[in-house]
């Protein structure tokens, strides 16, 4: 199993329990000390593995990765592309760079990493998880860089679910709401206020990133596709794909209501 952003969060907690049953496991990320760290509560929960420091927007590092894996492994049953980057603030005051930066790491970080062990999935037939987000599904106000990179790793999902059927591959997306994360570490956003709103909500959750692997390894099992680990953003959805305009509405107080906040007294 191939790990991205596995050096902390989320990534760091499904290679945990991917280690309870004893995996192998490639883990990758841009923080060599956080990969350290992870190798060694890998090693203590009964998996183990090898650690390889990778920036998902460089393709050569991803592809120098599928061969440390061919290398050690002879292969990979599963690879999971986690990294991302949290980032916030109203469009007009979000600049073309912030949205390069999004869309490199969140949106295009998947597109390679799924492309760079394509060859060796098709010889395992085994599965590739995306991480997205409820962010995806929902465009909460705000974030509309993040809502379009994550909106894009569904899409990609749902285009790789139908085109690799014949090739035995599994796919699964992975919409998390907020959850206990070190996100807020990578954020970027035009103003202090929009980091401090989305630290709130990070804080008030009610799930953690080791409820959300088990979660993920549970719905897995079962062959589900889409994946939402809070009850609450299955709420949401269903509500959605049910009467699309009152979510709107709800979403467009909140703007007025994160606008007001960052208004100077």
């Amino acid at each position: 199993m191939m790990i991205t952003g596995a050096g902390s969060g989320l990534g760091r907690e499904i290679a945990l329990r991917w280690a309870r049953d004893g995996w192998r496991l490639a883990l990758a990320d841009v923080n060599e000390a956080g990969l350290g760290e992870t190798l060694e509560l890998v090693r203590a929960a009964g998996g183990d593995g090898f650690i390889q420091r990778c920036d998902v927007r460089d393709y050569s590092q991803l592809t120098a990765l599928a061969q440390a894996c061919e290398a050690k492994f002879g292969g990979i049953d599963v690879i999971v592309n986690n990294a991302g980057v949290a980032s916030g603030g109203f469009f007009d005051e979000l600049s073309l760079e912030d949205w390069d930066w999004q869309i490199a790491i969140n949106l295009m970080g998947v597109v390679k990493g799924c492309k760079a062990f394509l060859p060796l999935l098709e010889r395992s037939k085994g599965k590739i998880v995306n991480i997205a987000s409820m962010a995806a599904l929902m465009q909460g106000p705000a974030m509309s860089n993040y809502n379009v990179a994550k909106a894009g790793v569904v899409a990609l999902s749902e285009s790789l679910l139908i085109e690799l059927k014949q090739q035995e591959i599994g796919v699964h997306v992975v919409c998390p709401s907020f959850f206990q994360t070190n996100l807020l570490d990578s954020f970027r956003g035009p103003t202090p206020a929009m980091k401090a709103q989305v630290g709130k909500l990070l804080e008030s959750s009610p799930i953690s990133a080791a409820d959300i692997a088990d979660y993920i390894y549970a719905e897995m099992a079962k062959d589900e596709f889409m994946i939402l680990p809070h009850e609450q953003g299955r709420m949401a959805w269903a509500l959605k794909q049910k009467n699309p305009q009152l979510l709107y509405d709800e979403m467009i107080s909140m703007a007025d209501r994160m606008r007001a906040k960052g208004k100077p007294a």
